[in-house]
């Protein structure tokens, strides 16, 4: 019975955390993880796209008012900035909007508008 709890108290210290690192010190022989990430747009653009995603939301909640679930799942601005024209775009916005039985085209022209002008 000694010899258990004996048994017990070094098999724990073998597998304590403290006791449990591997090459670099870390756990489990990870190397430690920095803590600063890159990020693919700096503060500005990353709220200027934000914003113009909620502006996306909310003029899609007016367009399809009463029928929401005929509204596009999203409306990706990677893909359509990934687009050679803005041509393309149009084509792209409105077949996504081919179940919208409202006037899109002005939609189509802000967002182009939104998304493809440098801010202030």
């Amino acid at each position: 019975m000694a010899a258990q709890r004996l048994g017990k108290r070094v098999l724990n210290k073998l597998q304590s955390p403290s006791r449990a690192r591997g090459p670099g010190g870390s756990p489990g022989g990870l190397q430690k993880r920095h803590a600063r990430v890159t990020v693919k747009y700096d503060r500005r653009e990353l709220q200027r796209r934000l914003d113009v995603e909620k502006w996306i939301d909310g003029r899609l909640e007016e367009l399809y008012r009463g029928r929401e679930a005929d509204m596009p799942d999203e409306v990706n601005i990677d893909e359509l900035l990934e687009l050679e024209s803005e041509e393309d775009r149009t084509r792209k916005i409105q077949g996504l909007l081919t179940s919208c039985t409202n006037p899109t085209e002005d939609f189509v022209q802000e967002l182009l508008d939104q998304a493809w002008t440098a801010p202030p």
